[in-house]
């Protein structure tokens, strides 16, 4: 049953761009507590190369009703599900890029609540995505548990031949539109500008080079009305559950145009195949009972524990005597072979960010894939045109994620641009808040998380 609707709106769409995603989650409390949003069953539009949707592993499920505590100890790939046991969250639709299938597509639902044996948060789903990171438990299991319903929705650029701005517009032409107007050109003429884009853009979306989606009549072109990944699918698996009346947060982490994977280019290939068959997932039959799924989730926890224990003592001393013992566990042998390979590069390699690595290395590798200009600018026309079919969002939390690297830093200030820009001609003059730039300073040497 959805809660009331909050009894104030802003005058200008609030906009908040940080730099690491978790950081949105004290904007959303704010709207919250000004009433802005409603305090219980929120819905989000998540538009990431990421779901985000892990849960803090051992942090006290109690930890949600203290705010401060709380935002201490959140993370970039972890910051929506604590929102959900807290009962602020009810309904995520997850839009993604083809080259992010961490979650299998279509509608999820599930409980999130209190694990009573451990006190931490924990999830029903049976998804590899939760089932990897040992955060499934049965539901008989749960205290206080909220129901939460995920929609996995598939977004592709659109067709190079129906009119993207890099196809329709001179270079000239583009970078006036999404980058150098200041703010109140853009409201002027920003909604002109977009009418104009929309006229030339069709239904259909079409992915880039390199994803496995074929069309409804197996050619691949995407064609049909309700094509995975085409406008229609996307604002039907949105429509499904957000109504014209109810508010909710629209989030954008801009690397969902253009996404690396930033380990990648800590390790070698060898070094992080070695990690792949450390950290592998072996999941568990499609038709697993009660009694496989636990067992394969304290399989996995045990793991993961014991990895975590072994880099941890690597930290202390990484002498031959320590590698040889824990090589000598089940499933660990390679770990003398890459030991060795990152000495061989680095007398005192960091093995507190090699055990973050190999975390991202279970079932489905973390997305790589950097978008050229004209496949952001085709992604940027899909999204304007999915938006376009949408209600307006209460709130817009965006990320910048650069930092890090998960967007490319060479990237992502245009990307950012054209997506403001977007935003504007569709809402009207924004209430712009570039919260990232207060912070800035004390994260340049930021390394990459887990995500």
């Amino acid at each position: 049953m959805s809660c009331v609707p909050p009894k104030r709106c802003y005058k200008e769409l609030p906009v908040w761009v940080v730099e690491d995603h978790h950081d949105v989650v004290g904007h959303i409390y704010r709207a919250i507590a000004s009433r802005h949003l409603p305090l219980k069953n929120i819905k989000m539009v998540h538009l990431d190369s990421h779901p985000d949707l892990l849960i803090p592993v051992n942090m006290s499920a109690d930890t949600v009703f203290d705010k401060e505590k709380l935002l201490s100890e959140l993370s970039i790939e972890n910051w929506i599900m604590p929102m959900v046991y807290a009962g602020h969250v009810s309904c995520v639709a997850w839009l993604h890029p083809y080259w992010a299938q961490q979650i299998t597509e279509g509608e999820h639902r599930m409980a999130v609540g209190r694990d009573s044996s451990t006190t931490t948060i924990r999830v029903t789903s049976k998804d590899n995505y939760f089932l990897s990171d040992g955060l499934y438990v049965s539901e008989k299991q749960l205290e206080n548990s909220k129901p939460l319903r995920l929609n996995v929705v598939r977004v592709d650029p659109v067709k190079p031949s129906h009119g993207s701005l890099a196809e329709n517009k001179s270079e000239e032409d583009t970078e006036r539109w999404f980058a150098k107007r200041p703010r109140t050109e853009c409201s002027q003429a920003g909604e002109a500008s977009c009418s104009e884009l929309l006229l030339r853009c069709t239904d259909t979306l079409q992915p880039a080079e390199g994803s496995n989606r074929t069309g409804s009549d197996g050619d691949g072109d995407g064609d049909g009305d309700g094509d995975e990944g085409s406008t229609s699918y996307v604002v039907k698996s949105i429509s499904a559950f957000l109504s014209e009346t109810e508010p909710y947060i629209l989030d954008i982490d801009l690397d969902f145009f253009s996404c690396k994977n930033p380990f990648k280019e800590l390790y070698t290939e060898e070094e992080y195949d070695i990690l792949k068959e450390l950290y592998n997932f072996r999941g568990p039959r499609p038709d697993a009972d009660e009694e496989e799924l636990d067992e394969c989730v304290d399989r996995r926890v045990h793991q993961l524990e014991d990895l975590e224990a072994a880099f941890a003592d690597l930290l202390e001393d990484d002498g031959e005597e320590t590698v040889t013992r824990w090589a000598r566990n089940p499933g660990m042998a390679p770990l003398a072979q890459l030991v060795s390979s990152l000495k061989s590069r680095n007398l005192c390699p960091d093995y507190e960010m090699v055990h973050q690595a190999g975390l991202t290395c279970d079932s489905v590798e973390l997305p790589h894939h950097i978008s050229t200009d004209e496949e952001i600018d085709r992604l940027i026309s899909a999204v304007l045109l999915f938006l376009k079919a949408l209600p307006k969002p209460t709130l817009v939390t965006m990320s910048r994620s650069s930092l890090d690297e998960y967007c490319p830093v060479e990237q992502v200030d245009s990307v950012q641009s054209r997506v403001l820009a977007v935003l504007e001609s569709l809402y009207g003059p924004l209430d712009l808040h570039k919260d990232y730039e207060n912070s800035s300073t004390e994260t340049q040497d930021c390394q990459p998380q887990a995500s």
